[in-house]
Parts: C-alpha cells; sequence; structure tokens
C-alpha cells in the first residue's frame, strides 16, 4: 500500500523561506475552485498561477489575478475569456497540462461526477508526462480506491498524489488518527459536520454530490439532475439536506493507517442550503480503550465561523505544499491525508 512508496521520512519539510514561492495550480472553478484561489491570494509561499473549467483554461507563470478571474467566470462562464490570460478550449484540461509545465502541483478542485472522473483526470496528468504533485478533496471511499489502484502508475510517473485532503476525509480523518494514539484499540470513529451555505447554486456540483448519498439517489441519478429537480428537491426538505452512513473515504484511509477497520468509522451530517450559519458543529469523535483498560472518548470540534470552503481548501494547500517537500525527495505514488501532516502555507 501507499506506505512502500516512502524513499524518506515524511517529516520535516521545505525550508523555512523558501527561495521562490511554489507554483500552483486549480483544476475546477466553481464555488469551491474560486475559494482557493482567494485562500491563495494572500500566500507568499504559493503562486497561483494555473487554473481550468469545463470551457476554458487561464495560465499566467507570473501569477492570476483572482478578482479578475472570478469576474470573467461569473459573467462569461468560463476562464476562457480572461483578457490576454484565458483559452477557450473543449479539452482544457489536457491542453493547460501541455502548457504550463513548469507548475508545481494542482489541487484539483473538480466534482467527482461521474465517480471516476476524479480517476480518469488522473490518468490524463500520467500521459502528459508531467511530473509534480496532485491533491484532490474527494468524498467517496470508491473513488479513493479507484485513486490507490493508480499509485504505481502515478508512481512511474514521477507523481506524487495525496487524495481526501479536503474537510472530511482529510482535516478530521487527520485528527482522527492524532487522537488515536491516546488508545490502545479505537473502538469508533464518528463524523459530524454540518454545512450552511447561502445559495446552493454557488456549490452545484458539490450539493449534488451530497443528494447522492441521500436514499433512493445514485451518482448518475444526481448528476443528471436538472437546477429545476434540484430546486423541487430543496423545496420539499426546506432546504436542509439530512446525510447518514455515508460512503466516505474517512474509513479507508484510517483502515490503511492502522487506526481501525474501517466498520467502525461512520460519517454523517446535515447541509443548509439557504443559509450560511452551520445548522450543527462540525465534529469527529474518536472513542478506544487506554493500555490501563479506561473507554474514553476525544472529540475534535471545528469552529462554527469557519466555513466549508476555509475547511478544504487551507488543507488542500497544507497537504500540496507537504507533496511537493516529498517530490523533492523522490516520494512518488498516492498517499492520503492520514498518513501525512500538513504543513501551513504562509
Amino acid at each position: 500500500m501507499p506506505q512502500q512508496y516512502m524513499s524518506a521520512p515524511v517529516n520535516g519539510g521545505l525550508q523555512n523561506h523558501l527561495a521562490e514561492p511554489l507554483r500552483v495550480g486549480v483544476l475546477g472553478f466553481g464555488g469551491l475552485g474560486q475559494a482557493a484561489c482567494r485562500v491563495l491570494a494572500p500566500k507568499r509561499e504559493m503562486r497561483w498561477v494555473a487554473a481550468a473549467d469545463q470551457k476554458g483554461y487561464a495560465y499566467n507563470p507570473d501569477g492570476l489575478n483572482a478578482d479578475a478571474c472570478i469576474t470573467a467566470y461569473q459573467s462569461q462562464g468560463t476562464l476562457g475569456y480572461l483578457d490576454g490570460e484565458g483559452t477557450l478550449s473543449s479539452d482544457s484540461i489536457r491542453e493547460l497540462i501541455g502548457q504550463a509545465r513548469q507548475v508545481d502541483g494542482y489541487f484539483l478542485a473538480l466534482p467527482n461526477l461521474p465517480n471516476t472522473f476524479m480517476a480518469s483526470v488522473a490518468e490524463e496528468f500520467i500521459r502528459s508526462g508531467w511530473q509534480g504533485v496532485l491533491v484532490d478533496a474527494i468524498k467517496r471511499t470508491s473513488a479513493v480506491e479507484q485513486i490507490l489502484a493508480l499509485s504505481e502508475a502515478l508512481k512511474a510517473a514521477g507523481i506524487t498524489y495525496l487524495t481526501g485532503c479536503g474537510a472530511t476525509p482529510g482535516l478530521l480523518t487527520a485528527a482522527a488518527a492524532l487522537a488515536a494514539q491516546s488508545y490502545s484499540e479505537v473502538h469508533r470513529v464518528k463524523i459530524t459536520f454540518g454545512v450552511g451555505i447561502a445559495n446552493w447554486e454557488a456549490y452545484r456540483a458539490t450539493i449534488r454530490e451530497d443528494i447522492a448519498h441521500l436514499p433512493g439517489y445514485t451518482v448518475e441519478q444526481a448528476r443528471a439532475m436538472s437546477d429545476a429537480e434540484v430546486e423541487a428537491l430543496l423545496d420539499q426538505t426546506n432546504g436542509l439536506l439530512t446525510l447518514e452512513n455515508m460512503e466516505h473515504a474517512d474509513d479507508i484511509m484510517l483502515e490503511l493507517a492502522g487506526i481501525c477497520d474501517r466498520d467502525r468509522v461512520m460519517v454523517g451530517g446535515v447541509v443548509d442550503t439557504r443559509n450560511p450559519k452551520k445548522p450543527l458543529s462540525t465534529n469527529v469523535q474518536i472513542t478506544g480503550r487506554t493500555f490501563e483498560g479506561k473507554i474514553s472518548t476525544h472529540t475534535f470540534t471545528l469552529g462554527d465561523e469557519t466555513s466549508m470552503a476555509a475547511n478544504v481548501c487551507g488543507p488542500a494547500f497544507g497537504y500540496l505544499k507537504a507533496g511537493i517537500a516529498l517530490h523533492r525527495r523522490g516520494v512518488y505514488g498516492v498517499l492520503t491525508a492520514a498518513e501525512v501532516m500538513p504543513q501551513f502555507v504562509r
């Protein structure tokens, strides 16, 4: 599994002061992609130079302007219309990879619809001959399993791929891996999330992925729903999506890390699509037995003021920085958020 690809220890990282900012790209420019570029804007250690959406891409090795990109996308539907830096394309990811050869790493802020999409993007990078770091924030166990199946091919291509690096899986999975150290045996990991957004249309793909977890829906059904059909469903639920016993990759990630069997991991939550206030606090509870025989529970709770975008994009770029440090040591293949400590991006 991923550990065998380690050729150097994972602790430590890039030098305290990078000579040059890391050049990073964002694939996908919906709500999450736009938030990602805003997260990057004040960073000194990373320079956002590349982005792609369904209809075009933008590239500037000296850096892209977040406000200009968001304005172009929201007013004309694609980054391809960005003056001087945009290119219209029906094959935007492949063309961007080919043009932006000097990008150190990409955050794949893409909807995994269909469930094979993220693996197909990874295969596109393998075919391209590009070498660097890829980070995703995909949710489903089956999607992460597809990425794991590509580990040998990614290793051979010189790509370091960190999967499940958002909030959950991601930040909360890593917290569970740390909290587990108090125990001789982990009995249960329970992740409960609350997400509040003022307007579901800002996160269309994310909401469709959540709908796919509802009883009676599949990924393909959710993907095929029109905006009007999504609106009708949300009208029936007063804008709330209540999700239980989700197929969430926290389970396979914690199992691979040796924390507990996947059937001991439970994930669920509530998404309010009409209110930016979280319907409940996001937390992870880790219950286990200590070496003295005591049963206890650790709880790690995220602040209600932190948005979904903050809790996804921040960790994603922290893992991207850690992945670049590993890549520069010759560590290739697939790793998960439960195996590597993210590094804070200044």
